[in-house]
């Protein structure tokens, strides 16, 4: 089982920078895009970090490790970037599959785009978690990853956002090492369709609202 997200802080430049930390009771499986722990492999926790717009590292694996750390996180885990403020992760439960997503859209492209985006454009990142209580293949993993980015895409399109996604995005999905083996992850099989509706409605309702990136709020 995956914990609820914890909110805390690490210190940094002289300011308090959130984090989401989840924590898994036993190992988990886990099929992940993101910076550090991606892949497919067996994780045991989740970090989803705050970084700074101006944020420019050419080691993000290597930050969230030292993150990891400062938190006490043993073993195997992942790790995700945003300019988000993560405090404003929304949590959605469909079927005993749960989610949670921070949504960031300041940069929407398509996928499929023309020409490289003009430089100077804003980052945005959305982060989405997923908690699926049935043991997932190999392949239904990766196909959980498709379902969860079709949702995110539908929910962006149904906003009113020009784009399928931002250039930054990353899904990760969990589920338990034991048990009966799923072998579809599809948006009509049994744990892809909760998760989808999920996934749906927690970046419809991360992306409703105007979301102000965590660097640009004044400090005090």
């Amino acid at each position: 089982m995956l914990s609820e997200p914890v909110l805390t802080a690490r210190r940094e430049d002289g300011r308090d920078v959130p984090l989401l930390v989840w924590r898994a009771d036993r190992p988990l499986r886990a099929v992940s895009s993101a910076p550090l722990g991606g892949g497919i492999g067996v994780r045991r926790w989740v970090v989803n970090a705050t970084v700074p717009m101006s944020y420019d590292r050419d080691d993000p694996a290597d930050h969230l490790a030292g993150l990891a750390r400062g938190l006490d996180l043993d073993g195997p885990g992942v790790g995700l970037l945003t300019g988000v403020d993560v405090a404003e992760v929304v949590a959605r439960t469909d079927t005993g599959v749960r989610v949670w997503a921070t949504v960031g859209l300041g940069t929407p492209v398509w996928a499929a785009e023309p020409a490289p985006a003009a430089p100077g454009q804003r980052v945005g990142t959305v982060n989405i978690v997923v908690y699926v209580p049935a043991r997932l293949g190999d392949a239904a993993l990766v196909n959980a990853v498709a379902t969860a980015t079709e949702a995110k895409a539908q929910a962006i399109a149904e906003l009113g956002v020009p784009g399928t996604g931002t250039p930054t995005d990353a899904v990760t999905v969990l589920c338990p090492l034991d048990g009966p083996e799923s072998a579809y992850g599809g948006p009509r099989s049994t744990w892809g369709a909760p998760l989808a509706r999920a996934v749906y409605a927690a970046v419809t309702a991360g992306g409703a609202g105007t979301v102000v990136p965590w660097s640009d709020r004044p400090t005090g």
